[in-house]
């Protein structure tokens, strides 16, 4: 039997339908005051029709959240990598702060401390994609001499990034995430290479 193309249009459009009304609820009230029943009338679909493409709020608010940031944060590979780690960091640090995925950022995260799946789920469509895109700016920066080939870049991504969510996810104010940015300048000196161990 053909497909009926109407059909696909309808659920196509109550899958956006949805996902807007997750990222714009909980970007108004927050995470833990977003109900599925919320999400389900704000998208006028019924709440089965939400359980038929994601299994918890978790995992709506996750996807609407990742298509909300899109490519948003691509790193620069201006040939400077003071400079290209400078404006990444900026672009992260200010979404999470003034951007409207902040609630979500950080309500998915504290969801997926007690759900495993979710966790699994964030890790590989945030978390693992962005620290690809990092790890091969900073092999490129060993590889051009102007960072050490003596550390792993996976601990420099966490000596860089590690700042920004502590702060953001234990509260500290939108003034603190927005200084992790000058953390880089301190970090690149610890990472710069050592003549004397080259």
């Amino acid at each position: 039997m053909t497909p009926d193309p109407n059909s696909e249009r309808r659920s196509e459009r109550a899958r956006r339908a949805i996902l807007d009304a997750a990222f714009d609820l909980v970007s108004r009230k927050g995470f833990a005051k977003v109900t599925i029943e919320a999400i389900a009338a704000q998208a006028g679909v019924g709440k089965p029709t939400i359980y038929r493409w994601w299994r918890s709020k978790g995992a709506v608010v996750l996807e609407a959240m990742n298509e909300e940031m899109g490519d948003d944060f691509t790193f620069p590979n201006t040939g400077d990598i003071a400079a290209d780690l400078s404006a990444q960091i900026t672009a992260v640090t200010e979404r999470l702060v003034t951007g409207r995925i902040s609630k979500a950022f950080r309500g998915v995260m504290g969801e997926a401390q007690n759900d495993p799946e979710l966790m699994k789920a964030f890790r590989a469509t945030v978390l693992e994609p962005s620290m690809a895109e990092c790890r091969a700016r900073l092999e490129s920066a060993v590889a051009a001499g102007q960072l050490r080939s003596d550390l792993p870049t996976d601990v420099m991504i966490d000596l860089f990034y590690a700042p920004i969510h502590y702060r953001h996810f234990l509260g500290f104010g939108d003034d603190a995430v927005r200084s992790s940015v000058d953390l880089v300048q301190e970090v690149l000196l610890g990472l710069r290479p050592r003549p004397d161990a080259e």
